[in-house]
């Protein structure tokens, strides 16, 4: 059996490439290209993003040489662009808040880049992913935290689908971050790229509205900042540049605090209110991936409707229906408000994803 590690040149998925090669399997390593060239002008930190993957290619290239393990540099430019920066795009302007990590593992890295490692022989892909997996009596894959919570990436693999979580291999599920750099160095390893970005990969400095603009789509223009009861207190200078729980860079004068509330693209209205006007019992969620068949969910589960909130109690309500899957879930107290578009993750008390959905 041959495992591919998929490898980007950072600490983590070099110290998952050598413990699966450690571990005695057939190992081969594979650098896929995802990001475009920076745009002239652009700024995209330290290091250009074509840059940098061209770095990484060379290092991993040369340490791979001196391990003897295959490795692949492979071009996914366009495949990353129709299945992540696209939907991302149009979400943007349609009105929601995607979340493209979470849509860039199924679609992705475990979707197209397994298929095509799939095609070179590999039946099984690793990644630097902090999550652990475990597998039911039957067989099914079951999608834990990992031992690192300050690190835990299972928020993000929430919506891979069973069939192409089950073969997925995670050597980082029980290992401490702070610990891999020096792992690495006993081993004589630096990896290619030690700086590392907590920011979405393809947007220069994070910042996603010079970004939007640079794309040339249609975006809404100004229009009216009101209260929820329809008084208008200011004017906004297009929805897009606006989230679900913002408070800075409003540009209104008022008693107290206002957050956004909600985005009415009908009217073209920006909602604001109070800090409690962002408190809600309830939310819908579609797109609904089951890592865990809804008849044996406890009947109070752990809702999370962002990658760094902690999980609420809640009750869910799993409806099937012509139009798909829908969840309906009810948080035991008031929490603040989701963004739509963003991922829904359901656990139950061990922490174990019961499913993942696209808020609604």
């Amino acid at each position: 059996m041959t495992i591919a590690v998929a490898v980007s040149g950072g600490i983590d998925s070099l110290m998952a490439l050598v413990l699966v090669r450690e571990a005695g399997h057939e190992v081969v390593a594979a650098h896929a290209r995802f990001l475009p060239a920076t745009p002239s002008g652009a700024s995209a930190g330290p290091l250009p993003e074509a840059d940098a993957s061209d770095r990484a290619a060379r290092g991993l290239a040369e340490l791979c040489h001196r391990l003897d393990i295959p490795f692949h540099d492979l071009d996914m430019r366009r495949e990353f662009e129709a299945a992540v920066i696209e939907p991302f795009v149009v979400a943007y302007a349609s009105g929601l808040t995607p979340n493209p990590c979470s849509l860039c593992n199924p679609r992705l890295k475990f979707g197209a880049l397994a298929e095509r490692l799939r095609k070179l022989g590999a039946s099984r892909l690793a990644t630097g992913h902090y999550a652990r997996l475990e597998a039911s009596a039957e067989g099914d894959p079951r999608l834990f935290p990992a031992a690192d919570r300050s690190r835990d990436q299972s928020y993000f693999l929430a919506l891979v689908p069973p069939k192409d979580l089950a073969p997925a291999v995670f050597p980082l599920a029980l290992r401490e971050k702070a610990d891999l750099a020096g792992e690495l160095a006993r081993r004589g390893l630096v990896p290619p790229l030690p700086r590392e970005s907590r920011e979405v990969c393809f947007i220069p400095g994070d910042d996603y509205r010079t970004f939007l603009l640079a794309r040339g789509i249609p975006l809404s223009g100004p229009g009216p900042i009101c209260l929820p009861d329809g008084r208008v207190v200011g004017e906004h200078r297009g929805l897009w540049r606006h989230t679900v729980g913002q408070r800075k860079g409003l540009g209104v004068a008022w008693s107290e605090p206002l957050y956004v509330v909600a985005r009415d693209h009908v009217r073209n209205a920006l909602v604001v209110g109070p800090g409690a006007a962002l408190d809600v019992a309830t939310c819908r969620a579609g797109d609904v991936n089951f890592l865990a068949d809804p008849g044996g969910w406890p009947e109070t589960v752990l809702a999370q409707t962002c990658s760094r909130q902690r999980p609420r109690p809640a009750r869910v309500e799993a409806l099937r229906g012509p139009g798909g899957d829908e969840l309906v879930v009810t948080f035991a107290s008031p929490m603040p408000r989701p963004a739509p578009g963003q991922t829904l993750v359901l656990r139950d008390a061990a922490g174990m994803v019961l499913a993942g959905a696209v808020i609604a």
